[in-house]
């Protein structure tokens, strides 16, 4: 999803994220990349998971837009990566950027599942990540839950803080997309709530970032 809104409560249009996340957006992401490298939030999860050891390790990330995360760990030693997306609007500027980089052989990325509704379609992985997808869906319980039973050594994954500001920002935007009649939502989750969902399932938060837009939790697996 590489954004932050999501579908209301029970909604089943098919289109709702290929409806916000567009081509354009995509591009726009493609090109920032190509000139300037990672954003800083994304070269703090980059840099989290590469103090875990990442030598040889699969990575699998969640809702990773034209996957320059992905590259990045790819760079630093991971050993392959599988992308899940639910917006089509990324493949192509995705697969020229794998190209660009030598690095086909390594990346695979699957269109419209959904991990935290049929998990069982995706294989576990050494390192999972969520990099601005949790304020996308409604149900955290469910997607992080998810999300971590499949991470077999660590999981990181970033969301916004929840404070007035956010929070009135995220229910403007809200407003906007029901006036023009679409299905996103965003949503400000309970941090603390969230980082107990990932305590449950036996992974333990060792790293956090406080930034302005965007606040990143990285956990891992309990030996």
């Amino acid at each position: 999803m590489s954004g932050c809104c999501g579908p209301g409560p029970g909604n089943t249009d098919p289109t709702r994220y290929s409806a916000v996340f567009t081509p354009s957006f995509s591009r726009s992401i493609t090109r920032r990349y190509e000139r300037k490298g990672l954003r800083p939030v994304e070269q703090r999860i980059v840099d989290f998971l590469a103090g875990t050891g990442i030598e040889g390790a699969s990575v699998l990330e969640i809702g990773g837009g034209v996957g320059e995360i992905q590259l990045e760990l790819l760079k630093r030693g991971a050993g392959r990566t599988e992308n899940l997306e639910l917006s089509d609007a990324y493949e192509s500027n995705a697969e020229r950027l794998v190209e660009r980089a030598g690095l086909g052989g390594r990346v695979s990325r699957r269109l419209g599942v959904d991990i935290a509704e049929t998990p069982d379609a995706v294989g576990p992985a050494d390192v999972v990540i969520l990099h601005r997808v949790v304020c996308c869906y409604p149900d955290y319980v469910k997607l992080l839950g998810a999300a971590a039973r499949h991470a077999r050594r660590a999981l990181v994954f970033s969301y916004p803080p929840r404070n007035l500001f956010h929070r009135a920002g995220f229910t403007a935007v809200n407003a906007f997309m029901r006036a023009t009649g679409k299905t996103y939502r965003g949503y400000t989750h309970d941090p603390a709530a969230m980082v107990d969902v990932v305590r449950r399932h036996g992974l333990d938060p060792v790293y956090a970032h406080r930034g302005l837009a965007w606040h990143i939790t990285g956990a891992v697996r309990a030996r």
